[in-house]
């Protein structure tokens, strides 16, 4: 079914279950997510498991042409999963085929789910930031383990508030105008740095901006930033549940590199965090030098990959698992990651610098306007089975 179709007492449902399991403490996992998602994308579907006239759980999940699957938000999210009473087992073909789909290779499994446990071929750590013991607490961990970087982050606000204004930190911003300041700055990070630009896609600008407007008691979009003096300097979009805050987008003005900006913008983002009664910062896994010294927890995630048999499913593992292991080794290997990074950064200077040089024009010939960019039709689901509602 579209989550378009959830009622009231589904959507319910679908709270209860997650919010007494805390392995599913995530807000990728929400009612309120999917439902957005589905608002935006015709292919997004929620099969609803039925347990002798209970609704024993929900399985939220993207259904592409040829039956084609992805969880839900593939590249954007970073926890996928059933959301269940504990322990439900399903064969897990059973229910792809009533999804309607061929293949699932998840990147950010909830692991030891019983249905997709057997298929689990990676299970990792991804650092988060432990507030249940209070920002005080969480401070002298920091403190223990990485006393040096702490001590020059803190240096580099001291020196940041003197040369360009005083420090001040606002959590939970309503104002659209600082999400767009942020939402420019993270489309300005992925060119410099010659990775997609998310952003160039209208509907996830109206997925992020739709999220931040429509807070609810156990769920919303956090917008924070941090500023010097009245000028914004670094920020962050990410999503709650009652307890976790998850990070999503973070950014700064490259103005201010020098100062670390994005470090302390994380600081006082954990002691707003704590005294708005959340426990935890879900960072995500793999990627930043710098999560290792904020991080004072863990939580698991899995890859997994499963599949019926079918020529649809052959072709999806041909065109995605290599490149993904491949992405996997390199993000999880720091000496790989950096060097990685550096050839997509100069391939982002190049580009800016191609992008920035006015084009050439041919003697002779009159300038014509540009023919008008064609939009792609929206995917199209394919018809639903009779086993996923």
């Amino acid at each position: 079914m579209s989550p378009r179709d959830l009622g009231e007492s589904e959507a319910s449902r679908w709270r209860e279950l997650q919010k007494a399991s805390p392995s599913l403490d995530n807000p990728f996992l929400s009612v309120e997510f999917t439902q957005a998602m589905g608002r935006l994308r015709d292919y997004v579907r929620v099969a609803v498991i039925e347990d002798g006239g209970t609704i024993a759980g929900f399985f939220p999940y993207e259904r592409h042409g040829l039956g084609v699957g992805r969880p839900l938000g593939g590249f954007l999210t970073t926890c996928h999963g059933l959301i269940s009473v504990p322990d439900l087992r399903l064969d897990s073909r059973e229910l792809l085929r009533g999804c309607g789909i061929s293949a699932l290779e998840f990147e950010y499994l909830v692991p030891g789910q019983p249905t997709f446990a057997p298929y689990e071929t990676d299970v990792r750590p991804a650092p988060l930031m432990d507030l249940r013991g209070g920002f005080d607490a969480y401070i002298e961990q920091v403190r223990a383990q990485s006393a040096k970087n702490y001590k020059t982050v803190r240096y580099k606000e001291r020196k940041l508030g003197r040369e360009q204004g005083e420090i001040r930190f606002e959590y939970d911003s309503a104002d659209p105008a600082t999400l767009r300041t942020l939402l420019d700055w993270k489309s300005d990070q992925y060119r410099r740095t010659g990775r997609v630009d998310r952003f160039a896609q209208p509907w996830i600008v109206r997925l992020v901006e739709e999220l931040h407007a429509r807070p609810s008691d156990g769920f919303a979009g956090v917008l924070t930033m941090l500023y010097s003096g009245d000028t914004p300097v670094a920020g962050h979009f990410g999503l709650r549940t009652e307890t976790t805050l998850v990070g999503w987008f973070p950014a700064y003005d490259p103005e201010y590199a020098r100062y670390s900006p994005g470090i302390m913008h994380h600081l006082h983002m954990a002691e707003h965090a704590a005294a708005a009664g959340l426990e935890q910062v879900d960072m995500g896994k793999g990627g930043r030098e710098y999560k290792d010294w904020l991080k004072t927890g863990s939580v698991m995630v899995a890859e997994a990959r499963v599949s019926r048999p079918s020529p649809v499913a052959a072709a999806q593992w041909l065109r995605r698992v290599p490149v993904n292991r491949l992405r996997a080794v390199v993000v999880e290997n720091p000496t790989l990651f950096r060097a990685a990074d550096r050839v997509l950064k100069g391939y982002g200077r190049a580009r800016s610098s191609l992008q920035a040089r006015p084009a050439p024009r041919e003697a002779g010939l009159a300038s014509q306007p540009a023919a008008p960019e064609r939009s792609a039709a929206p995917e199209r689901p394919a018809q639903e089975s009779s086993r996923a509602r």
